[in-house]
């Protein structure tokens, strides 16, 4: 037993003497080469913030933006006595296009119809607004339509989102001070105003389905992340300075729109011809007092006739699914594009005018006009503003500016 438990005693003496070399006669500091070295984990890469732009600006949406929301189309009168109009100077974008007689009409588009303030005076539809904004399904306000109007909205069954003031009164209410206002005997027809609250009255009322998801903005806009596109005056005439201070845009013998480039407010600034002063004054808005005022101006050009068989009311046809030439203005600069519209339910396109790749535009403000071909001679721009004469001669008014 002694024996025994001498051997047990020696073998765990030797075990200890092992272990504290060891194991292997090496130097105890020396690291294990048995384990392998730990590897740094890799750094993850930073998730991107998620490209989420404002349907009618390409700016990002903010807490206010009306996720899921139609926007809302607003058409407004444009003769010389209506003037200034309410409610234009909070519009995303801003619609000029001819109708009958030479004069001008706007259609202002809106994200949020709760957002809307007093506008007007309100007129009736015309087709050639309505087929730039029908791809996007918003709600369609005005006081009465066209013959070929109300023909679209049967076509495309739109009567849910046609909100049609002669079809609802509450709709819209009468200035009566607007009647004869400083003597110039405005017609009653010309003195109805809308707003968001009674849209929203509207909308509640008749059950309207005011609810649509974008997945696409209303233009190709540069990345609200990048650095804003400088145009450089690509395929102008040869010679021909890219500047753009001044842009003077002729719709037809006594409507003409103008647009000075501010350089403090980096926007430009809108003013009309007026055939009765011979000069142009500025576009304002009479809720605030405020001069209408744009990021982007997109002039595009195409041929504008008298609807076959609507000789009498001069319906004007603006004829979209050929595509055309157009301008892009911003930051005092412009260039030379094309557009592509095609079908009524397709999107308005811009693209460059040597590769028809998409168009990017800068986020904000849009001023937009369809003008016929022919008045072509009539568009120009200055690159100094001292350059140009601040008058023109009056040019006779052969237009009759009381409208059905």
């Amino acid at each position: 037993m002694k024996r025994i438990m001498s051997i047990l005693l020696v073998l765990a003496v030797m075990a200890g003497a092992l272990t504290g070399c060891g194991g292997s006669g090496s130097d105890p500091k020396a690291p294990n080469k048995g384990t392998p070295a730990a590897t740094p984990a890799p750094t993850p890469e930073p998730t991107p913030e998620p490209y989420e732009p404002n349907v009618l600006t390409g700016y990002e949406k903010n807490l206010d933006y009306p996720e899921g929301q139609r926007i809302t189309a607003v058409m407004v009168n444009n003769i010389t006595t209506c003037r200034p109009q309410r409610g234009l100077s909070d519009a995303q974008i801003l619609f000029e296009i001819k109708v009958e007689g030479g004069i001008t009409r706007f259609m202002a588009v809106f994200n949020d119809y709760n957002k809307i303030p007093d506008i007007g005076p309100i007129r009736s539809a015309r087709d050639q607004f309505f087929q730039l904004v029908l791809p996007f399904q918003p709600l369609y306000a005005h006081i009465g339509q066209s013959v070929v109007q109300k023909q679209y909205i049967a076509d495309y069954d739109y009567d849910e989102w046609n909100l049609e003031g002669g079809f609802d009164g509450k709709l819209f209410y009468r200035n009566r001070n607007r009647v004869n206002w400083a003597g110039k005997g405005v017609d009653t027809e010309h003195t109805a105003y809308m707003s968001g609250e009674r849209i929203a009255d509207y909308v509640a009322r008749h059950e309207v389905d005011d609810r649509r998801s974008y997945n696409s903005t209303f233009f190709d806009f540069v990345d609200y992340r990048d650095p804003a596109y400088i145009p450089e005056g690509k395929f102008l005439e040869d010679g021909v300075s890219p500047a753009a201070d001044r842009v003077t845009i002729r719709h037809s013998a006594s409507y003409r729109t103008r647009f000075d480039y501010d350089d403090t407010l980096g926007q430009y600034k809108m003013g009309q011809f007026y055939s009765s002063k011979g000069s142009y004054m500025d576009t304002i808005d009479e809720n605030n007092g405020k001069q209408l005022s744009f990021d982007n101006l997109i002039i595009l050009f195409t041929d504008i006739h008298t609807y076959p068989g609507h000789e009498v009311k001069d319906l004007q046809e603006v004829v979209y699914n050929w595509g055309g030439v157009g301008y892009y203005c911003y930051g005092g600069k412009i260039e030379r594009i094309r557009w592509e519209k095609g079908t009524p339910l397709e999107a308005l396109r811009l693209v460059t005018f040597d590769t028809q790749e998409p168009l990017e535009i800068n986020c904000g403000t849009s001023y937009v006009t369809v003008v016929d071909q022919d008045e072509i001679p009539g568009f120009k721009w200055e690159a100094d503003e001292s350059k140009v004469e601040t008058s023109e001669a009056p040019i006779e008014e052969t237009f009759q500016e009381s409208e059905d």
